[in-house]
């Protein structure tokens, strides 16, 4: 029998993996971009809603799964200072997946005949985002970078044997494609705009906000939401500054650039979007 090292206290805390949702225009790449020293993979182009000089570095546009993969590789293989990858966003993902997904069977026109059937298509879309998942842990294990995911918000119906039917807010995707960015996350957190009711008694109310934002990150019935930083109440949320920096023990850092959109020229090889090339594992044999 191996022999075995004895326990001993748990003391190395790797970089938080996080996934980060809300509805459109309540600052989730903003928050995102309050992480030391990011570089955004871009599957859709939400950086132009923070000013230019405060804009972090990014690859060129993803406009197919082949550029994400070559765009994760590089991270994985080259040398860089970045300290926090972002992929904006999973939700546009899908469709990339889904897109693919159709033009690899050639004939079905969506998921569900797709492959065969049966599941398949809907099977097929939810393995990309496990690899997507997978290759992000390895780049954050090798380069110490956290990993940020972002999610546009929907609406999920819950349908539980104990309780009545009741909503509450999810990512917007597949409920097979969940699990890499609910369950193998660290945080879930949703970004929403406090609101209250206004109006008297027997009037309509009306749903008031002056703009202010807060975070969701602790369980609630009403969400998915999540963390292992034992934060157990909404927290506010001030553009421009990072609302989780003392739970994740955050600290600034001078920005140092590397070059990340000569990237894109190596997607038109075709070893370069080989399936064997992008395996995860291959990050451990690097130099």
């Amino acid at each position: 029998m191996a022999s075995i090292a004895p326990p001993s206290p748990a003391t190395d805390d790797a970089p938080p993996i996080i996934t980060i949702c809300g509805d459109a225009g309540t600052g989730k790449t903003s928050l995102a971009a309050t992480f030391p020293n990011p570089v955004v993979i871009r599957a859709e182009d939400g950086l132009k809603s923070i000013p230019k000089n405060m804009r972090p570095d990014a690859f060129p546009l993803v406009k197919s799964p082949d550029d994400l993969w070559a765009q994760l590789m590089w991270l994985g293989q080259e040398d860089h200072s970045y300290k926090t990858l972002i992929i904006d966003s999973v939700s546009r993902l899908e469709e990339l997946f889904t897109a693919e997904c159709l033009k690899k069977d050639g004939k079905a026109k969506t998921l569900n005949t797709a492959m065969g059937g049966y599941g398949a298509g809907r099977q097929y879309v939810a393995a990309q985002h496990a690899r997507v998942r997978k290759m992000a842990g390895r780049i954050g294990e090798k380069c110490g970078m956290a990993v940020i995911f972002i999610s546009h918000a929907d609406i999920e119906t819950m349908r539980l044997p104990d309780v009545d039917d009741y909503q509450r807010y999810s990512l917007r995707l597949m409920k097979d494609s969940l699990p890499p960015y609910v369950d193998d996350v660290d945080m879930v957190a949703f970004v929403r705009l406090q609101s209250a009711l206004r109006g008297d008694d027997g009037d309509r109310k009306k749903v008031i906000s002056n703009g202010d934002r807060e975070v969701i990150c602790h369980a609630t019935a009403a969400s998915v939401s999540k963390n292992r930083y034992s934060i157990t109440e909404p927290i506010d949320f001030v553009l421009g500054e990072n609302p989780f920096a003392e739970a994740l023990g955050i600290k600034k850092a001078a920005k140092k650039k590397a070059a990340p959109a000569k990237v894109q020229e190596d997607t038109n090889d075709d070893d370069a979007t080989d399936e064997a090339d992008v395996d995860p594992a291959d990050f451990a044999n690097e130099e």
